[in-house]
């Protein structure tokens, strides 16, 4: 055994346990020494400097007050704009009073483009929420779904089409039955047990109902477009109903059966659980851990060799196990057959040495010759392998621990003991009878119960399963012929692994909470009429309720009903049992309902895609079998969502956030109480509250809903994670900003009164800055339609960011300055309804992402057309509409943004004030490139600051020389402007600055291991913070040449 001191974890927290060697405790404990005589240094100065008088008085941060809508609007009724717009962006100003109004007025709902029951013209669009679980509040994995789907909803919705987004909940049996039993205890130190089944689930009901309606409230403030007259929860009778019907459907057809076999068992929870609640937790080797229950921390990652003796000889043979305690169940010895070590061993069997027991020697090719001594123990009843050689061979199956992981049998002094326990008695036990050999390090994967924190133990109970390998094969084949689409494409290799590899699916649940198993257990009144050749199996009537089961029975048996009594399973239902029945559960099924007959089989299913086969495929199986029909066309599978340094969100890492708390803004403090408010272990919480300390040091600022959505639909990308920054949602609020600004600036060049249209035709009126930005417009509208149509929404996001920044305000704004300021009616008149059309198709392309502003917005546009109620019922833009499209134009601007973008740089470079105005002189030697400038005099002047902007062939002296391209050059008139010997002083000390910053960030790209010690996206802010600082020393030391030569 490795002298390696154990490292010590903690396994009673929310999360998986950390795994450390002890190296690298080692590693850290030098760090921790370090870190202190840094804080030593630190907290001596901070005293010096205490002690010295100050010198000015510390500025206070400005605190602006928020803005809020204080309307008169009564809820449900629209909102009351009739008020001046706020100078500033507020998303609690914008984001009031809309909710309501949408909702009462019926857009959310498919019957909105129906007409006399039929469904729109255009089709519709129907999808149904991957139903959140009622435990809690929602995350932000939960607020990318919602983006997503939203803005795929109200696409359809503005397409014209019959759009339904189904609301709903999930009972999420497991997670709902702990939260509420840790509750029961924390307040009244009672048990489930202590109350019975039914005053238990009473209190869940009662959990459900306070809690409930907090997830349906977070869903409408994230502007959800749902139908909330459908809203479904997997636990209402509608849905229990489709849950009875569809266990009897699959049991009548064969596909659900009752058998005896190994499950995941967790001994806290008393249950079977399913596979995606195991958490695999890789340990490197000889590692303690923390497990409910215990005092002491259970050794793991170790591999132990003990001897079993030959019957009848004084030989053994050697054997190794990660799990000793287990040795009680074994029922054989397992080598290879072709192992010659072992061929004078083979039909003969060795001695268990603390029960009366011949475990015989079979030979198995399952064996690894090579792995420890080339002999396995067997133990059928607790191990997924040895289970499969104990059928092949006819061994024994004996249970060895209880249903809470206690010893059960006839085991002398380990009976009774907890299994972790009895792991170091026999340990022990072994040592004193001489059989225990040694104990090396062993790499293995601990299996944990994500929900109670146990370690998993195999068990073999009897459970309901579903048969599976026809249903894959159908599902399967759905997705090869294109009947069943994934996208991205890439997923359906792990569709086809599923499928190829799938085991059938274990359904009970040893819980209270959730769907009882529509199964009843015939006991005949008079034991001794019980017919004795029949399986425990065959005592079990399926049955839609107790007086069809009593029917079924009587029938079966051919008794009387007062000679039986019948008694309803104890389990419930896997929870993924009722979702996978979500699709067509909520319109009503099994009857036939005008829902049903409507909307299914609905048109897509989005959902991340670690949810692909425990939920996905299970609606597909159900769908195809019990309906005949595949329940969607299409599923479209997101990234899951990690924080900025791509580590996974976890409340022990302090890095799990609250949507609300990004839309409504929250400080530090407020982060560290709502940890306490958790089911964190009070010793995970100081961790937790450093997390968020190192990665929101001011708290997380308010960026309101539209920013939030916005940002997670622009990390939309083929990638499987996300790794969110705050910060880049921060970018967004600020982007929200300038669309107010913008908008509010350009209502300002419309005529009181008057009102507009969007124009579809271009007349010979417009300037060349006109046709440039409807020819952007077009281009927008035309990528952001047809990235919806292809689930590409970094590209729409984009797109339509663009055109309002980068298009809109930052050149065709200042471009239409100097117009608004001129004489010339007709120019005004033109560029007015250009203008109006950029704003309201723009507000319309946005709409989806950010419904809230696009709607207070679209609602202060002075509109001819009220007809149109509101934008999320109004048309998304076409292009074939819309079709401005210039490419050649487009092509001209740019170089025009270029000059002017030379120019503005000079400015800078020459700390030229805005307000004075210089004049630039274009000498070309491209006939082609003198007819953009001259088309865009005006354009140029504006963009640049310039007085003016002439083309000429021989430039006057006292310019700077700014290079644009081979065959064009801008001599900015300077003379007169500067004081040439002051700037180039002035220019000298920015240069040195950033040299001296460009060497501090070499030296720390220079560092050891630099590209393994230093997160990736650091890197990342490094290169291209030293690329742009090099660059910025370059063009001071041109701008210097430059001047030194006037």
């Amino acid at each position: 055994m490795s002298d390696e001191k154990p490292v010590i974890t903690d396994n009673n927290s929310g999360d998986q346990p950390v795994v450390k060697t002890a190296k690298q405790l080692e590693k850290e404990a030098a760090k921790a020494a370090k870190l202190a005589k840094l804080q030593q240094k630190q907290a001596a100065q901070a005293a010096q400097q205490s002690a010295a008088p100050k010198e000015k008085a510390e500025k206070k941060a400005k605190v602006s007050k928020e803005i809020i809508y204080e309307g008169k609007t009564a809820d449900g009724e629209k909102k009351d704009i009739s008020g001046p717009m706020p100078e500033a962006y507020s998303p609690q100003y914008v984001e009031a009073a809309w909710y309501s109004w949408w909702e009462k007025e019926g857009f959310f709902k498919p019957e909105y483009f129906m007409k006399d029951g039929q469904l729109s013209s255009k089709g519709n669009f129907v999808m149904v929420i991957p139903p959140p679980n009622v435990t809690g509040s929602l995350h932000l994995g939960h607020a990318l779904t919602n983006a997503i789907e939203d803005a795929i909803t109200r696409w359809h919705r503005m397409k014209g089409r019959s759009a339904l987004w189904v609301p709903g909940c999930d009972h999420a049996g497991i997670a709902t039955q702990v939260v509420v039993e840790k509750k029961l205890w924390r307040e009244e130190k009672l048990s489930r047990h202590d109350l019975g089944r039914e005053k238990f689930i009473e209190k869940i009901w009662e959990w459900r109902k306070s809690k409930g309606g907090r997830i349906y409230h977070q869903l409408k403030k994230l502007g959800s477009s749902y139908d909330w007259d459908r809203v479904a929860f997997t636990m209402d009778p509608k849905l229990c109903k489709a849950v009875t019907e569809a266990f009897n459907q699959l049991h009548e057809k064969g596909l659900i059966y009752r058998n005896r076999r190994l499950v995941n068992w967790s001994c806290s929870l008393k249950s079977a659980i399913s596979d995606i609640e195991v958490d695999k937790i890789e340990v490197p080797g000889r590692t303690f851990m923390r497990i409910p229950g215990y005092e002491d921390a259970i050794e793991f990652g170790v591999l132990v060799s003990f001897a079993y003796k030959i019957e009848d000889t004084n030989d053994e043979i050697v054997v190794a196990t990660t799990r000793i305690e287990t040795m009680l169940g074994d029922t054989a010895v397992a080598v290879h057959p072709n192992d010659k070590r072992y061929s004078h061993l083979h039909g003969k069997f060795v001695k268990h040495p603390f029960v009366n027991r011949r475990l015989p020697i079979v030979l198995d090719e399952f064996v690894d010759m090579n792995f420890g001594t080339g002999a396995v123990k067997i133990t059928p009843a607790h191990d997924p392998n040895d289970y499969d050689v104990g059928k092949r061979y006819d061994l024994p199956f004996i249970t060895i621990f209880s249903d809470d992981g206690f010893i059960i049998g006839d085991y002398g002094k380990f009976t009774g003991m907890k299994r972790f326990d009895a792991r170091k008695a026999v340990l022990a036990s072994l040592k004193e009878l001489g059989l225990y050999k040694e104990t090396v390090n062993n790499p293995m994967v601990v299996p944990i119960c994500s929900r109670s924190k146990d370690v998993v133990e195999p068990l073999i109970k009897p459970q309901w399963y579903v048969k599976c390998d026809e249903m894959a094969a159908k599902a399967t084949e759905a997705v090869k012929s294109g009947e069943l689409k994934i996208i991205p494409e890439n997923h359906t290799k792990t569709w086809y692994h599923w499928m190829d590899g799938i085991r059938d699916w274990c359904i009970s649940r040893q819980l209270w909470w959730g769907h009882r198993i529509p199964a009843y257990f015939v006991r005949f009144n008079d034991v001794s009429k019980t017919p004795m050749d029949l399986q425990e199996e065959d005592f079990w009537i399926v049955a839609r309720n107790l007086d069809e089961a009593i029917e079924k029975a009587t029938k079966k048996f051919n008794v009387t009903k007062d000679s039986i009594t019948l008694h309803q399973d104890e389990d419930v239902l896997d929870t993924w049992f009722s979702s996978g029945l979500f699709p067509f559960s909520v319109f009503g099924w099994p009857d036939n309902t005008q829902d049903m007959n409507l909307f299914y089989p609905t048109s897509l299913l989005e959902t991340g895609h670690d949810i692909l086969f425990f939920w996905v495929a299970r609606m597909v199986f159900f769908g195809q079998t019990l309906l005949g029909k595949l329940p969607f066309k299409e599923v479209f599978l997101h990234p899951m969502v990690r924080d900025a340094h791509g580590r996974k969100m976890s409340k022990s890492l302090g890095n799990v956030i609250d949507p609300m708390d990004v839309i409504n803004g929250i400080s530090l403090e407020g982060l560290h109480l709502q940890l306490l408010d958790s089911n964190l272990d009070p010793k995970e919480i100081d961790k937790a509250k450093a997390g968020q300390k190192q990665d929101y040091p001011e708290g997380i600022p308010q960026c309101g809903t539209d920013a939030m959505r916005f940002a997670l639909c622009s990390y939309m990308t083929q990638a499987r994670d996300i790794n969110l920054d705050i910060l880049r949602v921060q970018g967004y609020r600020f982007f929200c900003n300038k669309l107010w600004n913008a908008t509010k600036f350009a209502l300002m060049y419309f005529k009181s009164g008057e009102k507009y249209d969007v124009i579809k035709k271009i007349s010979s009126r417009e300037s060349k800055a006109d046709l440039w930005i409807l020819s952007r417009l077009s281009q927008a509208i035309s990528i952001c339609d047809k990235s919806f149509v292809n689930y590409e929404f970094a590209q729409a996001t984009q797109a339509a960011y663009s055109f309002w920044l980068y298009d809109l305000c930052d050149n065709y704004l200042e471009c239409l300055k100097p117009i608004f300021a001129s004489e010339d009616e007709e120019r005004k008149s033109t560029a007015r309804n250009v203008l109006y059309t950029c704003l309201d198709l723009g507000l319309r392309i946005l709409s989806p992402f950010m419904p809230f502003i696009t709607e207070e917005l679209f609602q202060r546009l002075p509109r001819s057309n009220l007809e149109i109620p509101s934008i999320s019922v109004a048309s998304f833009p076409e292009i074939e509409q819309f079709n401005f499209l210039d490419e050649s134009l487009e092509k001209d601007f740019e170089f025009v943004q270029k000059v002017a973008k030379e120019i503005r740089s000079a400015r800078s470079d020459y700390n030229i004030p805005a307000k004075i105005k210089t004049e630039a002189f274009i000498v070309s030697s491209d006939e082609k490139l003198t007819e953009i400038v001259n088309n865009f005099k005006i354009e140029v002047q504006t963009l640049s600051y310039c007085s003016s902007c002439d083309v000429v062939s021989k430039p006057p002296t006292g310019c700077a020389i700014l290079t644009v391209n081979a065959q064009c050059e801008v001599h900015l008139m300077l003379k007169g402007i500067i004081e040439v010997e002051k700037e180039i002083g002035k220019m000298e000390k920015k240069r040195e600055q950033l040299q001296t910053s460009i060497n501090k960030l070499k030296q720390k790209m220079s560092i050891e291991d630099y590209e393994k010690k230093v997160p990736f996206n650091v890197q990342q802010d490094n290169t291209e913070n030293l690329k742009q600082s090099e660059i910025e020393v370059e063009r001071i030391g041109a701008a210097m040449e430059a001047l030194k030569l006037m």
